[in-house]
């Protein structure tokens, strides 16, 4: 079945393959991109998705969202995607002009107009654009099908020891998130650190040729020198494309459930996703444990399938592809 979603990003280097990935595989039907400032500021990111969409003939509705967090003063991530957040590959002038809407209301118009049930929304910056539509229209939480978020980690962060960048950033809109009464995946960084863009990808991606494949690898061969520099990483990791590759193939990856809390106010800790696992011994409190009534309801990202990952990414560029020719 055809997977209609909503991309909420902040391309972004991943973000321009999780795009890509969505726009180019049969099984999605892609409603839409919203943007929020995360790996760079509003601007900069919304120029970019527009970019990625003039690169690969893309043409559904981009809608500009929040320029700042819920509450914490802004942050970008300048020292891992550059100046303009997508350094790298030439990026071209925008084909079409953006949606008027601000993000949130074109998550709450597009959620409210289909049927319920038949709506994925895929956060893969901050989450503060969804905060704000849920504030918005609250019933949009009774009407998605499912929220498949890029952000947390079970073990370790990479803004700080605890907390990953997308949760860091936006910590309240984060436990909005995984507070409301949904379905959520969590794809964390133990995940998306498994998806790397291997040589093996990059070839087979070179091997289909043309103007995509070219900027997918301008946006491995940056990313790639900057994921070596800070952290010692040998090929770079696509982590938002797993989002959309799970719904495309639920097998892309196994799961687990575990009730998630965000860190508010630890000195050290906050934005770390504090992550309980239904099967971790003696966590089994219906009540009066230290977190309150436990909530195992959130599938956690675990292992991931490369090849299938893989398969799926290089599929899109070579789909897209064709159609430009």
């Amino acid at each position: 079945m055809v997977q209609k979603i909503i991309l909420d990003c902040d391309p972004g280097h991943d973000d321009a393959i999780a795009i890509l990935l969505a726009a180019g595989n049969p099984d999605i039907e892609l409603l839409g991109i919203t943007t929020v400032a995360g790996n760079q500021t509003i601007e900069k990111v919304t120029r970019n998705a527009l970019a990625v969409c003039a690169v690969a003939g893309i043409t559904v509705p981009v809608a500009r969202g929040a320029s700042v967090p819920l509450v914490e003063p802004q942050m970008v991530a300048e020292d891992i995607h550059g100046e303009t957040g997508l350094d790298g590959p030439y990026l071209p002038p925008p084909a079409f002009d953006l949606d008027a809407r601000h993000a949130a209301q074109f998550i709450v118009d597009t959620v409210m107009a289909h049927e319920p049930h038949t709506v994925s929304i895929v956060p893969v910056g901050p989450f503060t654009n969804i905060a704000l539509a849920m504030r918005l229209e609250p019933r949009i939480i009774e009407r998605v099908q499912s929220v498949v978020v890029m952000g947390g980690a079970y073990t370790r962060g990479n803004a700080t020891p605890g907390a990953e960048f997308n949760i860091y950033v936006d910590p309240e809109a984060a436990e909005a998130v995984f507070r409301a009464d949904w379905d959520v995946t969590m794809v964390g960084l133990d995940l998306t650190h498994q998806a790397l863009a291997s040589a093996e990808l990059q070839d087979r991606v070179r091997a289909v040729g043309g103007p995509i494949s070219e900027f997918a690898l301008a946006v491995w061969d940056f990313v790639g020198s900057t994921y070596k520099r800070q952290y010692e990483f040998d090929h770079p990791p696509i982590h938002d494309a797993c989002c959309v590759a799970a719904l495309i193939d639920p097998a892309v990856f196994t799961t687990a459930t575990a009730d998630v809390r965000v860190e508010l106010r630890g000195e050290w800790t906050r934005g770390t996703t504090v992550v309980n696992f239904a099967d971790t011994p003696g966590m089994h409190h219906s009540n009066g444990s230290a977190l309150g009534q436990t909530d195992f309801r959130t599938h956690i990202a675990m292992r991931l399938d490369h090849e299938r990952f893989s398969d799926l990414i290089v599929d899109s560029i070579a789909r897209l592809t064709a159609v430009l020719t």
